[in-house]
């Protein structure tokens, strides 16, 4: 890869420090006026370019050059607290605060017209990731630590008019992804199997795996015009596996730094989405996506410089999940107003470097057209989670937490 390749995937990722705010490690900030309804309709909406991450049938609607450029600040609170402490009876010991950390989540989207059948389009956004963060001496080292996963799509796509009514659309992506898993010995420390490797306490490195890679996939999409003012929109999203292919330290390599390679399958989705405006000022949306949280199995790093050419490896208990979201917009001259509810169900069993449970989305926006060519986008919502019990390597923890989101986009008509 070139250097100026390299350091534009790196400022790029510096950007992108994707943080999950849907179920599993999925990450849904495509768009403040997506945002506003809780991503109701969103293959079906098309109001600006940025509809493009969800549908590229859609950019059928589009009669002039768009751009669209979007940044959500996530702010999350999920907390951890000791339940049953087997080691030590001291269940506070077990406590995490603030586990989550703030991100900043950029996207970039731009339709172009070709003529009244045909159009392409680019879109730059994070469709995943994660980022969690225990203290280096946590008594349960060996399941929290660092667990930081980026990508960043680079989808290109294109549109077909069929008919008057139906559209359709078809994209490719190239993924980037970047991934950091570090863990500590904890209570380990005091087990004699691990005797032989030395230990200076608790926060002493179990094990740490950098690195990168590149997965490809493809997109379609479907959009059937009733209307203009009623529509339902089809998209699906093909899985992409991600081959991380970096350092292993630990452990299991006796403390040597050695190459490794980690799989990660980035799960598929489909969604169908409506749009129907009921009165001249007033607009229904509604979405369900599906994605296959089922493929992620485990997390295994494998090499032959490791016993029996395994690395680390932890299971994963996921299933696939839909998500639901329900929204309305209100038109009042130059300005839209929005407001929307998601549910999104619980993908896996809740881990501490993976907290996922049941979240509940609350949201508002609104848009403002300066001009025909220039109109900006607002948007907050607030995620809530209920509480739950879980267990991990014999500890019984509680977690909950909640989420705020900003997002403002600057749409842009050539």
């Amino acid at each position: 890869m070139s250097k100026i390749k390299k350091t534009t995937l790196a400022t790029a990722l510096l950007l992108v420090t994707a943080q999950s705010s849907a179920a599993g490690f999925q990450v849904s900030e495509h768009s403040a006026s997506g945002l506003g309804r809780a991503f109701a309709g969103e293959a079906a909406v098309a109001d600006n370019a940025s509809v493009i991450a969800r549908n590229p049938a859609a950019m059928s609607r589009f009669d002039k050059a768009e751009i669209s450029v979007v940044g959500s600040y996530i702010v999350p609170t999920a907390d951890i607290t000791g339940v049953n402490d087997p080691v030590a009876s001291n269940p506070s010991r077990l406590d995490s605060n603030d586990v989550i950390n703030d991100a900043f989540v950029p996207a970039m989207y731009y339709v172009q017209p070709i003529n009244k059948k045909w159009a392409v389009g680019l879109a730059m956004f994070s469709g995943y990731g994660m980022v969690s963060e225990h203290e280096g001496d946590y008594a349960v080292g060996a399941g929290a630590g660092t667990t930081d996963l980026l990508t960043f799509n680079i989808n290109p796509s294109v549109s077909f008019k069929a008919t008057d009514e139906l559209s359709l659309g078809l994209g490719v992506s190239a993924v980037y992804a970047k991934a950091t898993l570090e863990r500590n010995f904890g209570d380990l420390q005091y087990k004699p199997t691990y005797a032989p490797y030395a230990t200076d306490g608790a926060s002493t490195q179990l094990f740490l795996l950098e690195g990168d890679a590149w997965g490809y996939g493809w997109n379609v999409g479907a959009l059937y015009e009733f209307s203009e003012n009623n529509r339902i929109g089809l998209a699906y999203r093909s899985q992409v596996d991600i081959e991380f292919e970096g350092d292993f330290t630990g452990l299991t390599s006796g403390g040597q730094k050695i190459s490794t390679t980690l799989e990660i399958p980035l799960p598929a989705t489909a969604e169908i989405s409506g749009y129907h405006k009921v009165t001249p000022k007033i607009a229904l949306t509604y979405s369900a996506l599906w994605t296959q949280w089922s493929k992620f199995t485990e997390l295994q790093a494998l090499s032959n410089q490791c016993a029996a050419g395994e690395c680390f490896n932890k299971e994963e208990n996921y299933d696939d999940n839909i998500r639901y979201a329900v929204g309305a917009e209100f038109y009042a001259g130059n300005t839209t107003l929005r407001a929307g509810f998601a549910f999104d169900e619980q993908a896996g069993e809740t881990t501490l470097s993976i907290p996922d449970t049941d979240r509940y989305w609350y949201t508002m926006g609104a848009t403002y057209e300066l001009d025909q060519t220039l109109s900006f986008d607002f948007a907050l919502a607030y995620i809530y989670t209920k509480e739950l019990e879980f267990s991990e390597y014999g500890y019984t923890f509680a977690g909950q937490g909640d989420a705020i989101i900003a997002s403002a986009q600057v749409n842009y008509r050539f």
